[in-house]
């Protein structure tokens, strides 16, 4: 096996980027096939789980550091699981990691995050056929509409099971994104916002469904299989933002 870090040192500081692949595990299908261990569905959301982007991305700052000081870091392939991910990517269970990971890196630093595969495999954003979007599809669609790429400070720290992200809100000079997601299977959170804001809650009515809600409205194509329009809803300053368990992911008040 060819270490990074030899490769790095063979080559010299030739690169303007410095790239990595992530995957948080092995698939089902590729256990089978050898003796290493798959992960489960229901090991899919604790806090080790999720934090586990945090400490390779902290590897490979390391090697980035010593081989090509100043690059630009980037993930340039991830997903729930290498070789053709588990049945379960294609759920909303697999959003948590995903916002989550967009969240993470984004504080770190890391410049751009690329998700494997557009359509096809389980971890798929689309549904081969006919190309439906799945739940990380609407996550990323959400993301790229309403976050903008300044981190800022989200005004409280992340708690197990409750983590908030803050970035500059996306064409809306001043905005602010607060992106929030419960991952607590039965409790719910109550924060208060204290001022005027819109409100995107993706939601699902279990978390093994591939079909996701904003609002309270699914999500899906229309007839001419065009984008629905996504609005968000008001919330007067002060009102409690009610985050139930297990189910909200990008509760996102957009505060103006």
């Amino acid at each position: 096996m060819l270490r990074t870090e030899d490769l790095l040192a063979a080559c010299g500081p030739v690169f303007e980027e410095f790239s990595y692949h992530f995957y948080r595990a092995i698939s089902k299908r590729w256990a089978a096939l050898t003796t290493e261990t798959a992960t489960t569905a229901e090991a899919a959301s604790p806090e080790d789980w999720l934090a586990r982007t945090e400490v390779t991305k902290a590897f490979y700052a390391g090697l980035r550091d010593r081989f090509e000081p100043g690059r630009p870091l980037w993930v340039t392939g991830t997903a729930d699981a290498a070789a053709r991910g588990n049945p379960w990517a294609s759920s909303f269970l697999d959003t948590f990691r995903y916002v989550e990971q967009l969240g993470r890196l984004a504080k770190r630093g890391v410049k751009v995050v690329i998700h494997n595969t557009l359509a096809s495999s389980d971890y798929g954003l689309l549904d081969g056929q006919p190309l439906t979007p799945r739940p990380n599809y609407w996550a990323a669609l959400l993301w790229r509409t309403l976050v903008g790429t300044t981190v800022l400070d989200a005004g409280r720290p992340s708690t197990p099971r409750l983590h908030l992200y803050a970035h500059s809100r996306r064409d809306d000079p001043g905005g602010v994104a607060l992106v929030i997601v419960n991952t607590d299977p039965a409790a719910s959170r109550q924060l208060i916002i204290p001022t005027a804001s819109e409100r995107f809650t993706l939601s699902a009515r279990e978390l093994l469904d591939t079909a996701v809600e904003l609002n309270g409205a699914q999500l899906q194509l229309n007839a001419n299989g065009e984008l629905p329009t996504r609005a968000g809803v008001p919330t007067p300053p002060g009102r409690g933002l009610g985050l139930p368990g297990e189910h909200h992911v990008l509760g996102g008040p957009a505060p103006s």
